[in-house]
């Protein structure tokens, strides 16, 4: 094939390098996806798989589609065709509460954070708890003890350090806002965490925090799908690699197998794809 040509789903299934076909291990498996939006085509044939408890890293030039095949799997858009099986189940989303209720959590680049409120509010943001008892139901008295208790437990899970859970957002910094959106998904995110450039504009240190932390969400079986453009941090956290370019998907290789350069070509279209 030319650098031009998208593979099918079955030949990216089947080729050796991919890492395989969709198995019993797989949690989350989509299979041609495609979206017009008027005349032009966001998804032409979007296609992978995510077993439990690893990391895929999805890559590709801007509008090779990424955004709009993770908004697909959170329910943000409606695919006009193909099929998204959840644990071996098809499933069609009509609207984020859906992938929600599926267990599928998604962290988008502005993070969806509250300043004015706290660390602890804004992991509980919009399911925040009832005390017990019939006061509690009665007058819906939020469980203010119970939420620090349990956003603290979903930071220390991944090894995230913010100073307090009763400051407000506005005064933590940058990887700091990025660790309590990534717990707050951890809580909710029973199955499958969407990660939209987790590391975009954070300085070294701090992103190397948050590669810690996906780290750790594949070390507690949470299976992550990550969007980035940052080779380095790629090699550094995922087992696979999908790659789209122009709404299809055009190669996905085992990290082992590759250097940054076939990565790269894949990108560009300078490599063949499979």
């Amino acid at each position: 094939m030319n650098g031009d040509t998208a593979a099918s789903p079955a030949t990216l299934q089947d080729d050796a390098r991919s890492g395989g076909r969709p198995d019993s291990t797989s949690v989350l498996v989509a299979t041609d996806l495609r979206k017009n939006f008027g005349a032009v085509a966001a998804l032409a044939g979007a296609s992978l798989h995510l077993r439990r408890g690893e990391v895929m890293a999805l890559m590709g030039d801007n509008g090779a589609g990424k955004s709009t095949l993770v908004k697909s799997i959170a329910g943000v858009v409606v695919p006009d065709s193909g099929e998204i099986l959840i644990n071996g189940e098809p499933r069609r989303f009509a609207g984020p509460g859906d992938a929600l209720r599926a267990g599928i959590e998604t962290v988008y680049q502005d993070l969806a954070l509250v300043d004015s409120m706290s660390a602890s509010e804004n992991v509980f943001l919009g399911r925040e708890p009832v005390k017990a008892g019939p006061l509690g139901r009665l007058f819906k008295l939020v469980d203010r003890r119970r939420m620090a208790d349990d956003a603290g437990q979903a930071l220390a899970g991944i090894g995230a350090k913010i100073p307090s859970l009763a400051d407000s957002v506005s005064a933590m910094s940058g990887g700091q806002r990025q660790a309590l959106a990534v717990a707050r998904a951890m809580l909710w995110g029973k199955n499958i965490v969407m990660l939209d450039e987790p590391t975009a504009a954070l300085g070294v240190q701090e992103s190397e925090g948050v590669l810690e932390i996906i780290s750790a969400l594949k070390s507690q079986d949470v299976s992550v799908l990550m969007i980035s453009h940052n080779l380095e941090h790629v090699f550094k956290v995922a087992d696979r690699v999908t790659v789209m370019r122009q709404g299809r998907t055009v190669g996905e290789r085992h990290i082992r197998d590759v250097v940054a350069n076939d990565i790269v070509g894949l990108i560009t279209g300078g490599s063949e794809v499979s």
